[in-house]
């Protein structure tokens, strides 16, 4: 058995290409899903990798996930924190819930998540850990308050724990993806999204497995010279 990996939001778009990276890789990989059963059960179905119902944003939760996945496949030495909402709107129109239930989903579950995965990893010597950001977080998005500041605390939690980690063989690093041709943005308007790749400089949006060859490489045990960083993954729309 290979290392054993969580990656939150697992089983779809971008978190189903890392799932299935880490998996050709050898790790021993838990797929955690939020809400959509019958899509964690096809990805199951497909790829033989287990799947395991929380709700991130629930510290609690997490912990019971942690202790089941533990217990099924062994100590968990790595953590993809890639789970994410989005509840867009401009601030004068953004309900409280809809700020909350992002901030909570996005950045709540790296802390819920980390804060259950910590102390092992820190007692054996060996951990990765990869946040998933965003480019949004980076340049901020007009009708994204929650999400950009979500993310955007992403990018400064990772920098933090990487310090605390990395004496202990801890790394803890962030993905910044761009523009992926995922559901959610395939659902734009066609007119917005050709300018959207009009602004990309590589002509094209990024293909979830552009997102995951990235993780897999932050996580390897070679990587370990790498913690606090930020790869931006974003065709070179934001070069930060």
């Amino acid at each position: 058995m290979g290392r054993v990996a969580i990656v939150t939001g697992g089983s779809r778009g971008i978190g189903a290409a890392i799932s299935v990276r880490l998996k050709e890789k050898g790790y021993s990989v838990a797929a955690i899903y939020g809400g959509n059963v019958e899509a964690a059960t096809a990805f199951n179905a497909e790829t033989g990798i287990p799947v395991y119902k929380v709700d991130v944003s629930d510290f609690d939760a997490c912990k019971v996930g942690v202790e089941k996945i533990s217990a099924d496949l062994g100590p968990v030495e790595v953590l993809v924190n890639n789970a994410g909402i989005t509840r867009d709107g401009t601030l004068h129109r953004m309900s409280r819930e809809s700020w909350q239930a992002v901030i909570d989903t996005n950045l709540g579950s790296c802390f819920n998540m980390c804060q259950c995965v910590i102390d092992g990893m820190r007692e054996r010597k060996f951990g990765r850990i990869v946040n998933v950001g965003s480019i949004n977080g980076q340049a901020g998005q007009y009708g994204q308050v929650n999400y950009a500041a979500a993310k955007s605390g992403i990018h400064g939690f990772t920098k933090a724990l990487a310090q605390e980690g990395a004496a202990q063989g801890v790394t803890v690093n962030a993905v910044a993806p761009g523009y992926v041709n995922t559901d959610m943005v395939r659902s734009v308007p066609p007119h917005i999204l050709e300018k959207i790749v009009d602004r990309i400089p590589v002509g094209r949006l990024g293909s979830a497995d552009d997102i995951a060859r990235g993780i897999v490489f932050l996580v390897a045990d070679d990587a370990g010279f790498i913690t606090g960083s930020t790869l931006s993954i974003n065709g070179g729309q934001h070069m930060y």
